[in-house]
């Protein structure tokens, strides 16, 4: 019974490292990256669709996004949403052919992006917090009905606290590597 809470508990832990990996992706940085256009959805003939499946991306180079639409008649679809989208970027269109220019980030942007991915990290430690406490919750009641004893809730309780421990640590490294990749000029 403690190992499958303990199990769930590292599972909803990882499950809040995931999220924050996803939501860094979007971030834009200096550099170009597709991830950034994740969360694109297309108005693709009445029906929100994903930008990755109307068409393929690339970064032929650090500072541009190549969208290669697999239908001409949504090229200018996803121009559109790309316009609409909160990315700031304005596309070219060439044929078939989407390009982003991403221009390089000012100091003042950079600051604001870091403020930005440290509130989201803020947000998945929280997350982390408060799968640990509902873990440990779980194992007091499991305590007060007596099917645990008093030193298998304290080791429990340790090896959640290692567990939360471990993927603070795991949201912080990823943090710092996403401050740096913004802070790269």
């Amino acid at each position: 019974m403690i190992s499958e809470l303990l199990a769930d508990g590292k599972r909803r832990m990882e499950s809040a490292v995931e999220a924050l990996r996803a939501e860094f992706n979007v971030v834009r940085t200096g550099r170009a990256s597709t991830g950034i256009l994740d969360r694109i959805q297309v108005d693709y003939y009445g029906t929100r669709t994903p930008l990755k499946q109307l068409a393929s991306l690339a970064t032929p180079d650090s500072r541009t996004i190549s969208i290669t639409v697999y239908d001409k008649n949504a090229v200018n679809a996803v121009v559109r949403a790309i316009q609409e989208s909160d990315l700031g970027l304005t596309p070219n269109t060439d044929g078939l052919v989407v390009r982003l220019n991403i221009p390089p980030l000012t100091a003042e942007r950079r600051k604001d992006l870091v403020r930005l991915v440290r509130g989201m990290a803020e947000d998945s430690r929280v997350a982390v917090r408060n799968v640990r406490r509902d873990v440990i919750q779980h194992l007091k009641n499991l305590k007060k009905e007596g099917e645990i004893s008093e030193d298998e809730e304290r080791r429990a309780e340790e090896e959640v606290q290692k567990l939360t421990d471990s993927f603070i640590e795991k949201i912080d490294e990823l943090l710092h590597r996403k401050e740096e990749e913004i802070l790269e000029i």
